[in-house]
């Protein structure tokens, strides 16, 4: 696995055992859709957050989450209504947040933006 997979990988599985900390039921992790991927989908309390979780060992150029512009936003939405439509989900509140993870001194720091974005 190519190093900046591996770190992906390894920052999902943390952003997962956050929510999972905080209640959050793991739906699905890196659900593929035609119109791109999901990192992880959860349930808590009926509804349903799509999470979208950059993992960035460097932030001195710029958040991990300004990598989740308008464009990226457009196909996670377009991929989470796929997502609702062939779910038991599908008339669930839904959200999107954004989760920041990145090394320090002390481990992982795990930073989520709730609602970073909404559906249309």
């Amino acid at each position: 696995m190519p190093a900046d997979k591996a770190l992906g990988a390894r920052g999902e599985a943390i952003a997962a055992k956050y929510y999972q900390q905080k209640g959050y039921l793991l739906l699905n992790h890196n659900y593929r859709t035609r119109m791109g991927e999901l990192d992880l989908i959860l349930y808590k309390d009926g509804g349903i957050v799509f999470a979208e979780v950059k993992t960035r060992t460097n932030t001195r150029k710029a958040a991990p989450a300004e990598a989740v512009d308008a464009r990226k936003q457009h196909r996670l939405i377009a991929a989470a209504q796929l997502y609702l439509q062939r779910s038991p989900y599908a008339d669930a509140p839904a959200r999107f947040d954004v989760v920041e993870v990145i090394p320090s001194e002390r481990g992982w720091q795990v930073h989520c933006i709730r609602d970073a974005f909404q559906l249309p």
